[in-house]
């Protein structure tokens, strides 16, 4: 094997394969075809081998080099102490080989830089600044008033009661068009907070309902533009009749110990307002620790300098992209069988402009977070493995065994992303326990 730089993340590697090697190969190959193949005259495997090689010399050849290739190439990278990321090997009509001539190929790898580390541990570790946040009474007083948002009642207004924001209507709502009913256009027992905003059947009520009565009927025309993309309304003007059935108004409870009681296995307002303390402390717990990792990441960019491997950083935008548009489907209720708009090669192009910096950062900090695991001789158990499928399937709403298949499904591929996401969270852990928070 000759290797050779074409700069400092590529590597030619040139590798011979010796003629004896070459030459068992195809002895190999051709018993497997004898036994295979039935050629009139002959019986099963006892086939003359010149007659194979006159009728099957291409195909064997092209099996030896399948076999070949991928063999000896792998030798070659552990020969060479290399990490591939991205490996070009010519396509098969472009090499050649003779049954009793050592056989050459080539392989243009892009290989991971070489990461000298520097300062994430003793003697020296990464400083950080104390974070001094603490729960206050306000928060603990915020989190009571939700809970006892989420247990008010819905009360019956007082009669004559005219609607003000923060009121609740009951409303049955019908569109008429041409004063016939529009099909798809009726809603009955309409629960509606007013002040909300939230538009009915599209139609802004809220305005047209202020200082209203029980038993009243509002009328709200609604024209539509000739551009509309229902045919039935496109032009026209709809009628939509809203008749207030009953108000109502919320009732919060008073924050007492029967409050508690009702909230959950609390004697007292003191015991909730200490679960809602240590709640609370818990999470703000957590939210330091991201932020302090937050700070480590920004360090171990700023202090280490290499050459990104441009596959990396593609393979990172490409994810970034496929992510993005997840996101725009699930906020359009586009499920995963349904077509969007096509996707334009502009539209990608402007997305890896924008966001390129971000893939480069997420790339350089991964490959900074894996030369830390492997110095520190980090690796990723099952058991890590099954703690993570634990978390995320908390996070997902699935159940765990579900999760596992999805990740299986996807293939080793899938499998190998998420061992990297492990270790690099390991990493990132190990560089924050040796950290050092001033004061």
């Amino acid at each position: 094997m000759e290797v050779s730089e074409l700069g400092p993340m590529k590597r030619v590697l040139k590798i011979e394969v010796s003629a004896e090697e070459v030459k068992q190969r195809f002895v190999q190959a051709y018993m497997e075809l004898n036994r295979q193949v039935q050629i009139p005259g002959f019986r099963q495997g006892k086939a003359p081998l010149a007659l194979l090689e006159k009728r099957y010399a291409k195909t064997v050849e092209e099996d030896v080099i399948r076999s070949l290739v991928p063999d000896y190439y792998d030798r070659a990278i552990r020969q060479a102490g290399i990490v591939p990321v991205l490996v070009e090997i010519p396509p098969l009509e472009r090499v050649k080989i003779k049954k009793d001539a050592p056989f050459t190929f080539t392989a243009t790898v892009e290989i991971k830089p070489k990461i000298e580390l520097r300062d994430y541990k003793a003697p020296n570790p990464i400083s950080l600044k104390p974070d001094k946040r603490m729960v206050t009474e306000e928060q603990i007083d915020r989190a009571v008033e939700v809970l006892r948002e989420q247990h008010a009642r819905l009360d019956a207004a007082p009669t004559g009661t005219a609607l003000s924001e923060g009121d609740y209507a009951i409303l049955d709502v019908e569109g008429l068009l041409d004063l016939a009913p529009l099909e798809g256009a009726k809603k009955e027992g309409l629960l509606h907070k007013i002040g909300s905003k939230i538009p009915i059947l599209g139609v802004e009520v809220d305005p047209h309902l202020l200082g209203k009565k029980e038993g009243e009927l509002v009328e709200i025309s609604q024209p539509y533009p000739p551009t509309h993309p229902d045919p039935r309304v496109a032009g026209k003007t709809v009628v939509f009749r809203l008749k207030i059935r009953s108000i109502k108004q919320k009732k919060l409870p008073p924050v007492d110990d029967e409050f508690a009681k009702d909230c959950g296995p609390y004697n007292s307002l003191q015991e909730l307002r200490d679960r809602l303390r240590s709640e609370l402390e818990t999470a703000l717990k957590k939210d330091i620790e991201e932020t302090y990792k937050d700070t480590i990441l920004k360090r171990l960019a700023e202090t280490h300098h290499f050459e990104l491997p441009e596959t990396l950083v593609e393979r990172e935008l490409a994810a970034m992209f496929r992510q993005h548009l997840q996101t725009r489907r699930r906020q359009r209720g586009i499920g995963p069988g349904q077509d969007e708009s096509a996707i334009s090669g502009e539209e990608f192009n402007k997305f890896r402009e924008e966001h390129r910096p971000e893939a480069q950062r997420r790339v350089k900090i991964g490959l900074i977070l894996e030369a830390i695991a492997e110095k520190e001789g980090l690796t990723v158990e099952e058991e890590d493995i099954n703690a993570e499928i634990a978390r995320l399937a908390g996070e997902l709403k699935l159940a765990a065994d579900e999760l596992r298949r999805l990740i299986l499904a996807g293939g080793q591929e899938s499998v190998d992303e998420l061992k990297a996401r492990i270790l690099a969270d390991k990493a990132l852990d190990f560089v924050y326990r040796h950290s050092v928070i001033q004061g």
